[in-house]
Formats: C-alpha cells, structure tokens, sequence
C-alpha cells in the first residue's frame, strides 16, 4: 500500500509539473524536454556502458553530447532563434559529423577491449532517444505557431493507454503477449488499453479543434501500436542488462526512460502522420 501511494504521489506530481511546463510558454515546454532527454541519454549509457573508470564517464558525455545535439538543433529552427534556417542547418550539418567521428578518435586512446561495441552504443542512444525528442519539435512547432494541445494529448493518450493495459490486464489478463521479454503483459489487457485509448481519441476531437476526427483515431491507433512496441523495446533492453529500472529518479516509476520508453518510441511515427496532415 506505502508503494502504491508513493507512486500515486510521483505520478501526480510529476504530471503537474509537466502539463504546467507544456502549457506555461513554448521555452518552458523546450527546457522541460531538454532535461528529459538528457536525463533519458545519461540513464541509456549508465545502463549499456561500464562506469568503473573515468574513462567510462568522459564516455558517457560524449553520449549525451551527441545525443542531445539533435534535439539542440531543432530548437534552434523551431523557436527560429537564427534568421538563416537553412544556411544553419547546412553548418550544422558539416560541423555534426566531425564531432561523430570523434568518438571513435576517443576510443583509440581508452585502450578499450570493445572499442566498436562502445561507439555503437554511443551512436545509439542518438538514435533511439535524441532523434526522436528533436522531432518531438516538429509536433509541437509549425513556423511560428505553437500547439501544446499536440504534444499534451500524444502524452495522455499514451498514459491512457499504458494505464488501461495495466488495469484490465491484471483484472482479466490470461493470455501472455509477449512472455520472453515482459512476462506480465497479456492480450487481454492490450486490448483494453487500445479500447480506452480509442475511446480517449474520439474526446479529444470535442476538446481540442487541431485535428478532425479520425486524425485523432489515427493517432490513437498509432499510439497504441508503437508506445506497446516502445514499451516492450525497452523491457528488452532492460533484460538484457539484468536491469529492472532505468533509474531512480522518480520514487515508484523508475526513471525517465522508464516513463518515457513507449513516448520515445512513437514518436517518429505520430511526427511523421501528423506533417503528412501539414
């Protein structure tokens, strides 16, 4: 029961400070998702690279260096804080590469017995969190008008759907889903959530006027779909590590890669769905 309301608590609190910052101003909404990108990059390397050496820590910056970059230059464009967008991102473009390479520059120097496990690990978390948070931007930007409604339904629904997979499956769940990588989950509560999450989708066209109907229905789907996959992606990661949390920095949830493993993982696609409507 202490459990349960501790995690009550972090939830709550948590999503306070997170719908404050989405909806306070568009340079709240940006530091908010820098520092959650950050926190989820340093939370990645902590759990796939050593840290028993300084060498190992430099490491781990380099990570979030690179890893954050994308995110970095997307704010630049979306809050369009240059005035030649494309002549910046053309340098931008130039000068990225360089410092990639140099992670297998500082490599040379580690005396490392797995050089190239380390620098994939470092062009991973790039990859698999910094991208799709820049692209977050895309969401919540379109020249200069700003959509908070987006970015906060995109996070409900997946807490939506994340919540009701839970509820129903530990009331009714009886078929495994996926018992190699998460042994918990069932079909019966995947199915609950994509109900609940549907159900959520076709309130939000009477809440927020962004979007018609069945775009809020596709996105629920994709949701759905991808968030459950993310979900998954990451107890994989975690299992293969011997892991359970990503972090401790939210009592009773985890980490922020814990929190945000189904969010990271949808991204691409939402982003993707919602500039083919532009």
């Amino acid at each position: 029961m202490n459990g349960l309301i501790q995690r009550g608590i972090t939830g709550l609190i948590f999503v306070l400070i997170v719908t404050v910052c989405i909806y306070a101003s568009p340079v709240s909404f940006v530091v908010l998702f820098a520092v959650i990108t950050g926190g989820s990059l340093w939370e990645f390397s902590g759990l796939v690279m050593t840290r028993q050496h300084r060498r190992d820590m430099i490491r781990r910056m380099l990570a979030l260096g690179l890893g954050m970059i994308p995110f970095l230059m997307s704010t630049i464009v979306q809050l369009d804080l240059v005035h030649n967008r494309e002549s910046f991102i053309a340098i931008s473009a130039l000068l990225f590469f360089p410092f990639t390479f140099s992670v297998f520059i500082y490599e040379l120097y580690t005396k490392s017995e797995r050089p190239f496990i380390n620098v994939a690990f470092v062009m991973l978390g790039m990859v698999y969190i910094g991208v799709p948070f820049a692209l977050l931007l895309f969401v919540a930007f379109d020249g200069s008008a700003y959509y908070p409604n987006l970015v906060f339904a995109l996070l409900v629904m997946n807490w939506v759907n994340d919540s009701g997979a839970y509820l129903i499956g530990s009331k009714l769940g009886k078929t495994p889903l996926f018992p190699r990588i998460s042994p918990k989950k069932t079909w019966e509560g995947a199915a609950g959530g994509m109900a609940l999450t549907l159900i959520f989708g076709m309130l939000l066209c009477y809440t927020f006027k962004e979007l018609h109907l069945q775009d809020w229905l596709v996105l629920a789907v994709i949701v759905v779909i991808f968030g459950s996959l993310g979900d998954l992606v990451e107890s994989m990661l975690k299992r293969s590590v011997k892991i359970k949390d990503s972090g401790g920095l939210l009592p009773g949830h985890g980490g922020l890669l814990d929190r945000f493993d189904a969010f990271i993982f949808l991204l691409p696609f939402a982003t993707a769905y919602l500039l083919w409507l532009r």
